[in-house]
């Protein structure tokens, strides 16, 4: 399989990289265990990001909107702010709860991906690669529209504060 007849140039490069890095650094359970870390390391560090961005948009609409309603000193828009407020924080907890899942499902994904590929001792590099390239990609997926999501929510939120405070 992995005859180097058989892999053109970058594909064959693509897979041979990882393929010695594998060998070279997994020789037992402690070096597999350490790239499980490596991996669980990257997913929480990714995850963060994205909850402390979602937090700092989050805290920028409330922000917004309490400037707005104490320019505006009105009764109505000031329960607009309590939805607007009230509105944030329940996204930002759907965000953290969907980036807690997101990275543990990466972990053990790759955890057991990992362990099998060594247990079973097939040329398995292939499969973790594949698995890895197609769990990172998903993430990040998943990760670029929850940002979306919750940024358009904000926009929008933000937008209809605005038109009623002009209105009123």
């Amino acid at each position: 399989m992995w005859n180097r007849e058989n892999w053109p140039g970058i594909a064959k490069l693509f897979l041979e990289v990882p393929k010695r890095l594998f060998e070279a650094y997994c020789h037992d359970a402690a070096d597999l265990l350490g790239v499980i870390v490596v991996f669980a390391a990257a997913a929480t560090s990714a995850g963060a990001v994205v909850i402390v961005v979602v937090v700092v948009v989050a805290t920028a609409v409330v922000a917004v909107t309490v400037h707005v309603v104490v320019i505006a000193k009105t009764a109505v828009v000031f329960v607009f702010v309590v939805v607007v407020v009230v509105a944030t924080a329940v996204v930002v907890v759907i965000v953290v709860v969907v980036v807690v899942v997101v990275v543990v499902i990466v972990v053990v994904v790759v955890a057991v991906v990992v362990i099998v590929a060594v247990v079973v001792e097939v040329v398995a590099v292939v499969v973790v690669v594949i698995v890895v390239v197609v769990v990172v990609v998903v993430v990040v997926v998943v990760v670029v529209v929850i940002v979306v999501v919750v940024v358009v929510v904000v926009v929008v939120v933000v937008v209809v504060v605005a038109v009623v405070v002009v209105k009123v």
